[in-house]
């Protein structure tokens, strides 16, 4: 049984619920007859992997910085004020998601986490979706990509986009689904008392 190891990208006003409702979903996780081994090992990185400020105060301490993160297998990258002002525009941050891209299993983004994936690139020629209120800005700076609306995620292979803020929980109960199964799918989310759609 393989483990996998999910690296969530953090920066200042990330949006709360799009790094936290993935990092709950896939850490409960288990596999089906093991209780040694998870299916995820999940962790955060930020650039400098010094105390970021999540949208509305919250501060969290990331486990690793661009310099000493792992290569993960599962990369989430998060949306909120902070992608879509400064991080888009933050070059550093751009080419490390180009960089980790080569090497992951899956790259995955969160509400409008999918901006970045578009501005590294990753999303050209590709379906993807985001955050309702940022379809149009998708649509008019990443012409290449095929913009989804209303849905939760959408699943392109490796790449898989979701949808705003709560949608990133429901992309992650994907992923468990898809890569451990139904039953642990459903196991994890009566551990959550969370009602599957």
């Amino acid at each position: 049984m393989k483990q996998r190891l999910v690296g969530i990208l953090l920066f200042n006003e990330v949006e709360v619920l799009d790094f936290a409702g993935p990092f709950e979903v896939l850490s409960i996780a288990s596999f089906k007859e093991e209780e040694e081994i998870k299916p995820f090992k999940v962790v955060t990185v930020s650039e400098t992997g010094e105390m970021i400020t999540a949208r509305n105060g919250l501060q969290v301490q990331p486990s690793y910085s661009f310099n000493n993160a792992p290569c993960f297998d599962i990369l989430i990258v998060p949306g909120g004020l902070g992608a879509r002002q400064t991080e888009i525009h933050n070059e550093n941050v751009i080419a490390w998601i180009k960089q980790q891209d080569r090497t992951t299993e899956y790259t995955t983004s969160v509400c409008t986490g999918a901006l970045l994936l578009g501005k590294a690139g990753l999303l050209n020629g590709k379906k993807a979706t985001t955050h309702w209120a940022s379809y149009e800005r998708l649509k008019n700076e990443f012409p290449e990509v095929d913009v989804i609306k209303n849905v939760k995620f959408v699943d392109e292979g490796k790449i898989i986009t979701s949808g705003g803020i709560s949608a990133g929980i429901t992309m992650a109960f994907h992923l468990v689904e898809k890569l451990v199964g139904e039953e642990q799918k459903i196991q994890t989310a009566n551990r959550m008392e969370y009602d599957l759609i």
